[in-house]
């Protein structure tokens, strides 16, 4: 055993937290009686406990269930969405303010959560994630309309937005560097199984159960982790965090939010609505103001300065678009097979789940050619494939045959895994050890910030071009304002790629050697890595 791991073993169950106040400075009262009450909450075990679980263990086993749920939810809620805008009688187009909120909300969170972990320590910021995640899901079932719904999802994604990045940094803090590669492996199976399951699961669900289980499902699987993680969890807290850029948070907040309602509510309220311009000016005014003060702050919320490395930035926009693309198509299909071509939630849901087996075969395919091929080649035939894949899906009529769909989709999955994979192996190559957490902040959330972006764009494009449509007396003109919505996002797609020929092989060629090009690999399987890592 390494001095690393002895270092956690040996300390006893009720020392895994700061005592008391110790967890922030004394400086304010308010502030060391709030540390208090965590502490006393999520960080004193039991004493009775004879002894702990190996943290490895706890660490490892706590995190893949909250990333199992976490991904299961997404890709059931996916499936739910045309029940529930028939449930809550809202057009199929304005339903998408139910994922678009928990995004945005998701998005905002993140770049505060690794000063929260470093701040009150990992184990209780991580257990409070969960609470609200979890208690969100049971609020979400109880949902009398969409306004509640959207208000339940957003709490949602506040816990969201923490469980991720903070559950990364305790795994790679239990783990020493020489184990992490391993420690990331085991979390594929989460991030293959969990897509594949929920498609399925929610179709049974809502079919044939109540759109309310989509939501409930996931309520056990997060009350089970919130009891093993408050018994066994360690505690990891940074000795010196820093202050908060509470005006960088608040202005990323605010602008994002009224930049996402605009996108999302433009071609249904009107472009030219005063509402509509007044929060798209105010939006983009509030993130330029927040640009210019993260440039010029000493500490930055989302230090922007690491856009001046160019692998990085080249990295970070094509994932931007890239997601933009992909995870728009999976919201946009779910919509498409039950609203365009009338399939229940079940049928829509096998026909969606190749998709995930793709990712997961993809990956594997991609963790044994990325050492010999490098990012550049990779990520530039994975857009393309992309492309290809979200292109055919405007030959898709009522008289497909579903078996041809689901090739799209398993083509799709595949596709994508070669994009995803290698973007996160090279993005930080060139990143220097110190940096490394600033920049996967701003990585993850241009990851976050792209699914919202594209949700709400091929949402704008199926309303606007919809309506085109029916005016111009088209005889299906649902099918073709979803088939117009395909091309655009396979305009992201080959937009992406054309930038992804700006990425330098040389420059990631750290990551190029075999065991390296492995362990970044089996990271980037698992998700991004976060400030709070050391």
């Amino acid at each position: 055993m390494t001095e690393h791991d002895r270092g956690i073993d040996a300390q006893p169950v009720s020392r895994a937290c700061p005592e008391d106040g110790g967890l922030i400075s004394r400086r304010s009262v308010l502030a060391n009686h709030l540390a208090r009450v965590v502490n006393q909450l999520f960080c004193q075990a039991p004493r009775q406990l004879p002894s702990r679980l190996n943290p490895k263990i706890t660490v490892s086993v706590v995190f893949t269930v909250a990333m199992f749920m976490t991904i299961m939810d997404s890709t059931i809620i996916n499936v739910a969405l045309p029940t529930l805008a028939s449930e809550f009688h809202v057009k199929p187009d304005h339903i998408d303010s139910v994922v678009v909120g928990f995004l945005v909300s998701l998005a905002v969170v993140i770049p505060a959560s690794g000063w929260l972990g470093d701040r009150f320590g990992t184990k209780p910021v991580f257990l409070i994630a969960l609470v609200l995640f979890t208690g969100a899901l049971a609020l979400c079932g109880t949902a009398q309309n969409l306004a509640q719904l959207v208000t339940y999802r957003i709490l949602q994604g506040t816990g969201g937005g923490m469980l991720t990045p903070v559950g990364m940094a305790m795994l790679f803090r239990t783990f020493p560097p020489a184990d992490r590669a391993r420690a990331s492996r085991s979390l594929v199976v989460p991030t293959a199984l969990a897509p594949a399951a929920g498609p399925v699961i929610g179709g049974l669900l809502v079919t044939d159960v109540s759109w309310r289980w989509a939501f409930y499902v996931n309520v056990p699987i997060g009350l089970a982790a919130l009891i093993f993680g408050s018994l066994f969890l360690p505690n990891q807290r940074q000795p010196t965090p820093g202050a908060l850029d509470v005006p960088g948070f608040v202005l990323s907040g605010l602008g994002f939010a009224a930049l996402m309602y605009t996108l999302s509510e433009g071609s249904s309220r009107g472009w030219t609505s005063p509402m509509i311009i007044g929060f798209g000016v105010a939006g983009l005014a509030l993130l330029a103001l927040f640009i210019s003060i993260e440039m010029r702050s000493p500490t930055p919320l989302v230090d922007l300065r690491l856009f001046g490395d160019s692998l990085f930035r080249s990295m970070t926009v094509v994932i931007f678009l890239g997601t933009a693309a992909f995870l728009g198509t999976l919201y946009l299909v779910a919509l498409f097979f039950q609203s365009g071509l009338g399939l229940s939630a079940l049928g829509s849901g096998l026909s969606t789940f190749p998709e995930a087996l793709g990712v997961m075969a993809g990956t594997q395919l991609a963790m044994r050619i990325y050492p010999k091929l490098g990012p550049r080649r990779l990520v530039i035939g994975g857009l393309a494939g992309v492309a290809t894949s979200i292109s055919l899906m405007t030959l898709v009529g009522f008289s497909t045959n579903l078996w041809w769909v689901r090739a799209i989709m398993l083509l799709l999955g595949v596709a994508m895994a070669h994009v995803f994979a290698p973007s996160q192996a090279a993005a930080f190559a060139t990143i220097t050890s110190a940096a490394t957490g600033r920049a996967s902040t701003l990585f993850n959330a241009s990851r976050q910030l792209g699914s919202a972006v594209g949700i709400a764009t091929l949402t704008t494009v199926i309303a606007s071009i919809g309506t085109t449509h029916q005016i111009a007396g088209h005889l299906t003109p649902q099918l073709s304002a979803y088939h117009w919505a395909f091309v655009t996002a396979a305009a992201v797609a080959l937009l992406a790629a054309a930038l992804a020929f700006t990425i330098d092989d040389k420059a990631a060629a750290p990551t190029m050697r075999a065991r390296t090009g492995q362990q970044h690999l089996a990271q980037a399987a698992a998700g991004p890595t976060h400030t709070t890592v050391s």
